[in-house]
């Protein structure tokens, strides 16, 4: 049996190669880890924005379960309060139940035939069983009542524990959405965190820049529309004179021409177009919804906010029409549903302004393409052109 043969030790030239090898294995495979370009500046701001009006959105999903939770505790309150006066009212009727039944056993313990025949006054007798006519009629009444009081009770208990399952199913919606919205701004946050301050004041100016572009476009839309509204004007206004001025030659003019003073220059020019909204009306509905706006421009955007500190978007339109003595849902999709659908062009001063398709954007229209709404988590309430925006619809409450 031959002997095994050991391997021979690899030389020091193999050794080199392997050794080289592996190191260049391991700084590629460095280098393809950390190869990864830095997101750009235009691709953080677009996160940043979808997480924010995702964050809106689930905001708006809170505020109606928050509601609908503030209701059902009201409902829940209420039926609470009637299963306590519907116990009370059966434990009453036992007491008098207890009373009757021991009068009863008391007075029919011996048969009524037997008793008339041993009672030595037939009347006395006749005067005590008339009593126990009553009593048992008395027995069988408060039987009736306290059998419908309790079928009543059971009913309200069985209801007030369908709507306490209501509520509690509401509430972890509740804490759902909660845990949603502040997953969402803290992702927000994160992205913005690991931007420098030159790099954050590059987005807000990009962000600046946006709205007013839009806010220039909708401007020189709203001079074409009224450029071309003037030139209709005046064209109809011509053909007008030029009819009038055939039917007076047509006429013998028995009377001399009146000569007029002619207008100064200013008196034909229209006013410019302002860049700012004017201030609003001295008075009606619509003048104090937008002087409540006015009032809280500046004020901090709070997601379930309704206020007076800070607000959400449609936190604030609520606000603004309870200070005209007029009541909106809390949502913005539910307040879509109230009033009177408004065309672009018909909109006025107080109407309601929507945005996004889902309509989780709403804001206070205050005139001249201008809304004030409440923008997003570390925005203050500011005017903002309604063109910035996916604009949806508009409603007069």
């Amino acid at each position: 049996m031959g002997k095994r043969r050991k391997p021979s030790p690899p030389s020091r030239a193999r050794l080199a190669v392997l050794t080289t090898a592996v190191a260049g294995g391991a700084v590629l495979a460095s280098g393809t880890a950390h190869a990864e370009p830095a997101p750009s500046l235009a691709s953080v701001k677009e996160q940043v924005d979808r997480l924010n009006e995702e964050a809106e959105q689930a905001i708006e999903r809170f505020n109606g379960f928050q509601e609908k939770q503030q209701k059902l505790q009201g409902e829940a309150n209420r039926i609470q309060e009637k299963v306590a006066r519907g116990q009370e009212a059966m434990n009453e009727l036992r007491t008098q139940l207890g009373v009757v039944g021991a009068e009863q056993y008391r007075n029919n313990g011996i048969d009524p035939g037997i008793q008339l025949m041993l009672d030595s006054d037939p009347a006395s007798y006749l005067g005590r069983a008339s009593v126990q006519d009553q009593v048992a009629g008395s027995w069988t009444n408060l039987l009736k009542r306290a059998q419908d009081e309790q079928r009543k009770l059971d009913q309200e208990r069985a209801e007030a524990a369908a709507t306490l399952a209501d509520l509690d199913a509401v509430g972890a919606s509740l804490n759902a959405q909660k845990n949603q919205i502040q997953g969402k701004l803290a992702q927000s946050e994160a992205l913005l965190n690991k931007l420098s301050a030159e790099e954050r004041a590059k987005i807000n100016a990009q962000e600046a820049a946006d709205k007013a572009k839009a806010a220039a476009q909708q401007a020189a839309a709203a001079e074409r529309a009224k450029a071309a509204e003037k030139e209709a004007a005046d064209k109809a206004k011509a053909a007008a004179k030029e009819a009038a001025g055939k039917g007076a030659a047509a006429t013998p003019q028995t009377t001399a021409p009146q000569t007029t003073t002619p207008q100064t220059p200013a008196a034909n020019t229209p006013a410019p177009v302002a860049n700012t909204p004017a201030p609003p009306a001295a008075g009606g509905r619509a003048a104090a919804i937008v002087q409540f706006a006015y009032a809280q421009l500046g004020k901090p955007y709070g997601w379930s906010k309704t206020g007076p500190s800070s607000f959400d978007c449609s936190g604030l339109t609520g606000a603004a029409y309870r200070a005209a003595d007029v009541s909106l849902p809390r949502t913005s999709q539910e307040q879509w549903k109230v009033g009177t659908r408004i065309a672009r062009g018909d909109l006025q001063p107080g109407d309601l302004v929507f945005f996004y398709p889902d309509l989780h954007h709403v804001g206070v229209y205050i005139g001249d393409g201008k809304m004030i709404h409440a923008p997003r988590t570390g925005k203050n309430i500011e005017v903002l052109a309604i063109g910035v925006m996916p604009y949806m619809g508009a409603v007069r409450p």
